[in-house]
């Protein structure tokens, strides 16, 4: 079994990603959704857990080969930057969202040299803002951004495009398409939803896949 497929199994099993395309959730900014993604969850599951950060570590070290240090994204990535990081005997800090008010008001947590080769771990992109803001703290600080490393991705145009422009790569443990079409595979959905989930990733604006 591929990577891309395990991955997708181990976050359908524990609920990680949930699709629900009939009861659709609400984001926060207001975008109706039929799936839910809280990849959290792997912290909790020693097996599934065992699986993303080995996978992680495989696809940094495939892509990545010249990482010098990992940086988590505040605050979901922190604890798979740690895990993956130990696992390859690399450097790990994390980027908080803004700067601390207090103390050295640092915003990178960790030691950053400039010049440092470094990858950023990310829980989940879709339209790529927030990991985006992170790539731009570490770059101002001198860091060698060599790319991003992340569990799921919605594969969003939004979120590639954003990618493109600031010239950053992505890879994923696996994304939207894959997970759907296996949930469709597994019972977890019917095979019919897909063309409906996958309308939603294409135009999240467009409601038109509800009911």
């Amino acid at each position: 079994m591929n990577l891309n497929t395990q991955i997708a199994l181990d976050l359908l099993k524990i609920k990680a990603v949930f699709f629900r395309p009939d009861e659709p959730f609400t984001w926060a900014s207001g975008i109706k959704s039929p799936v839910y993604c809280d990849n959290r969850l792997t912290l909790s599951d020693p097996a599934v857990r065992t699986d993303v950060e080995e996978g992680l570590k495989s696809m940094i070290e495939e892509h990545y080969p010249d990482a010098e240090a990992l940086m988590g994204t505040s605050t979901a990535g922190i604890a798979h930057a740690a895990i993956t990081a130990h696992l390859m005997g690399l450097p790990m800090g994390y980027v908080r969202s803004g700067a601390k008010d207090h103390g050295r008001k640092n915003q990178i947590e960790g030691r950053l040299e400039p010049g440092q080769k470094v990858v950023v771990v990310e829980d989940l992109i879709s339209t790529g803002g927030s990991v985006l803001e992170v790539v731009d703290v570490l770059r101002e600080a001198g860091a060698e951004v060599l790319g991003i490393v992340s569990i799921f991705t919605y594969g969003m145009q939004k979120g590639l495009d954003r990618l493109q422009a600031a010239n950053v790569k992505n890879v994923s443990l696996t994304d939207f398409d894959c997970v759907a079409k296996i949930a469709a595979g597994a019972g977890y959905i019917e095979p019919g939803d897909v063309d409906r989930l996958i309308r939603f990733r294409n135009d999240p604006s467009d409601e038109s896949w509800i009911g």
